[in-house]
């Protein structure tokens, strides 16, 4: 059963109890030895397929090529055979934290991969680069490596369901650095004080502010969760030495609720799984079809729809307005709510159009599909039509999507809304949509065929079908793998495709 974990401040002269720590609970679900369930097994091998195909469609973007060479320019740390960079030759390698930063940003930069959202938000698949990158480094087998990651997704998603970080202006990636060396102290079965203090490490070192998603969103946004990652294998590196960290982390007077959060007199009510208790969290966690922030799914679901049905709803000569009521969040990050012109700009990043509802709308209303490259070129987003239109939608809070959207009840939690788009001759039409069509309920729930879908269709271009076929052959026998095959668990692009691709100096 599901245990509550009460989390409050405390002054320094309560001397709050490891023991009673939400670090030390963490801790000790990473060193409870429960077998991961068959069904967790499978989604697990799901989302590395879904990580490896998101990775291979940015192996030549300017931010991963940066980060690849920062890892590239790093040579194997002396405590292991170090950890595969995707797109490298599987013999090419660094050191586990810098292939793990570089792998995180590949993973991250098209905002392709799955997500949880409740108290907050999260990319639970974040976790799995630093964990992978620890595995090859040390020879874990594909047993560990899985315990590990159903760790990493569990602390993450519980942490997700009941701390908001983004109310006080604090990236989500918060939440990933304690998950992320929780996983990986799973994976090499650590004591639970030495997870305790690598726990305390990465949170500590991962506090951010969410000026990353804010306004001109720049090529950060892919770094941050991979930073986390680094941080996390760092944090563990030193805990294993016997380096300790800032203690209650959480909890103390001068800590990260205290200071970051909601205050002194703040408290939470923290979702764990009690002792011998299944890993189930990345069951609650749902993949993108689309590439493009998850509160836009679900309306691209829609948009297509619509296309399809109301051709004329894309013609901004006989549409006067669109108007997307919808949650909280969707009106004020990635909707009108938010007061950033940037979202209305068609010279914006790519990474600020992917955080804009009123373009994201707008195009696939017009095409009735949505691609991962197609639909965010410069071209594509400065056309006169699409302008024009994309000037007439705006969003506005719906207090019973915002109940949805935070209902703890999977059956009624959504991340959609209702459109109303007035036209020049006076009429409406009037749809909605709660959940993506790719959702666990939505109208085609992702199973592992869609994943090995959506990685032949992303892989293609950049991969060889052999090298497609031996990535897939080997991921699917994912908890069975041997140490040496853990350290082929790696895509390896075509010759050529990185010879293409930028290769920054820096530093380094």
């Amino acid at each position: 059963m599901t245990i509550t974990h009460h989390l409050r401040v405390h002054r320094s002269d309560e001397q709050l109890a490891r023991e009673g720590q939400l670090a030390w609970r963490i801790a000790e679900i990473a060193t409870d030895p429960v077998d991961v369930e068959p069904e967790v097994v499978d989604m697990i091998i799901n989302r590395f397929i879904d990580n490896a195909a998101v990775a291979a469609a940015s192996l030549t973007r300017a931010p991963v090529s940066a980060a690849r060479q920062q890892a590239l320019d790093h040579a194997v740390s002396i405590g292991g055979s170090g950890a595969t960079i995707f797109g490298c030759a599987v013999e090419r390698r660094s050191s586990p934290e810098w292939a793990a930063w570089a792998n995180g940003v590949a993973v991250r930069e098209l905002d392709y991969h799955d997500t949880f959202l409740a108290a907050d938000y999260s990319h639970p698949g974040d976790n799995i680069p630093p964990i992978l990158a620890v595995a090859q480094h040390i020879g874990s087998d594909g047993a560990a490596l899985v315990r590990g990651v159903a760790t990493g997704y569990e602390i993450q998603i519980d942490l997700v369901k009941a701390i908001c970080l983004h109310e006080h202006k604090i990236d989500h990636v918060a939440h990933l650095g304690p998950s992320a060396a929780a996983g990986i102290g799973t994976m090499l079965g650590l004591d639970t004080e030495t997870i305790y203090q690598a726990v305390g490490q990465a949170l500590h070192t991962t506090t951010a502010t969410r000026q990353s998603r804010k306004g001109e969103i720049s090529t950060w946004k892919a770094h941050a969760p991979a930073f986390a990652g680094k941080m996390a294998v760092e944090a563990v590196d030193r805990a294993m030495r016997g380096e300790t960290s800032p203690s209650p982390i959480y909890e103390g007077e001068d800590g990260v609720i205290a200071w970051m959060l909601d205050g002194p007199d703040a408290a939470y009510e923290v979702p764990l799984p009690a002792g011998g208790e299944p890993k189930r969290a990345i069951l609650d966690s749902y993949t993108k079809e689309h590439s493009a922030e998850y509160q836009a799914q679900a309306w691209i679901d829609l948009a297509r729809k619509l296309h399809t049905e109301r051709p004329d709803a894309g013609d901004p000569a006989k549409v006067e307005s669109i108007v997307l009521h919808t949650s909280h969040h969707t009106h004020y990050v990635i909707g009108s709510g938010s007061g950033d012109p940037q979202k209305y700009d068609a010279t914006a990043s790519r990474e600020t159009l992917d955080h804009s509802i009123p373009y994201i709308f707008t195009v696939a209303l017009q095409d009735g599909a949505w691609h991962h490259v197609d639909s965010y070129t410069p071209e594509r987003a400065g056309r006169e039509d699409t302008v024009a239109l994309w000037h007439k939608v705006t969003t506005a809070e719906d207090a019973e999507w915002t109940r949805r959207y935070h209902s703890t009840d999977p059956a009624e939690k959504a991340f959609g809304g209702r459109v109303v788009i007035r036209f020049t001759d006076g009429t409406e039409l009037v749809d909605e949509i709660a959940v993506a069509d790719a959702h666990p309920l939505g109208a085609r729930p992702f199973a592992r065929e869609d994943y090995i879908r959506k990685f032949r269709l992303l892989a293609e271009p950049v991969l060889a079908p052999h090298e497609i076929e031996r990535f897939l052959e080997l991921v699917q026998r994912l908890p069975e793998l041997t140490p040496a095959e853990v350290a082929q668990l790696t895509i390896v692009a075509k010759m050529g495709v990185l010879a293409g691709a930028p290769a920054p100096k820096g530093l380094f």
